[in-house]
């Protein structure tokens, strides 16, 4: 019913940490790309950024709530007047409707952190992995 009201508040938090995240990588970077003499264009992997990171995790979340909206659009869940929420109309549709968003909800949002993690894990591993190849070879 809405089950997506979950996975949006967390949207929404995280798309406020990315351009926070983003805003502090940008005045760290900045100062570096003026001192920097190499007129190549080559750049080294250092690491995967973070707001890197969080921009996935938006990625996931507000796609997941585009198709979940789309869904309970779709099955009368959602309706384009007040309340919006057709559990809304009646105290115990309310009651359902907050039970499924404590269970439902929590699972999906928790589901989809938790891939986030092992996105962020598997690109760290990566990354290392490439430096690592890359010393070898210089050596």
């Amino acid at each position: 019913m809405a089950c997506l009201l979950v996975p949006a508040a967390e949207a929404i938090v995280v798309t406020a940490a990315y351009a926070i995240a983003k805003r502090k990588e940008q005045k760290i970077e900045a100062p570096k790309l003026a001192k920097s003499t190499d007129l190549t264009g080559g750049e080294t992997i250092e690491r995967v950024s973070f707001s890197k990171k969080l921009s996935w995790l938006m990625g996931l979340l507000w796609g997941g709530v585009a198709l979940l909206a789309l869904e309970h659009f779709w099955h009368g869940e959602i309706v384009p007047f007040p309340p919006f929420l057709s559990a809304m109309s009646n105290a115990e549709d309310t009651a359902a409707m907050l039970h499924e968003m404590a269970t439902v909800g929590v699972a999906m949002t928790c589901c989809v952190t938790a891939v986030w993690g092992a996105m962020c894990a598997f690109a760290d591993a990566k990354v290392k992995q490439l430096k690592a190849r890359l010393a070898g070879q210089g050596a």
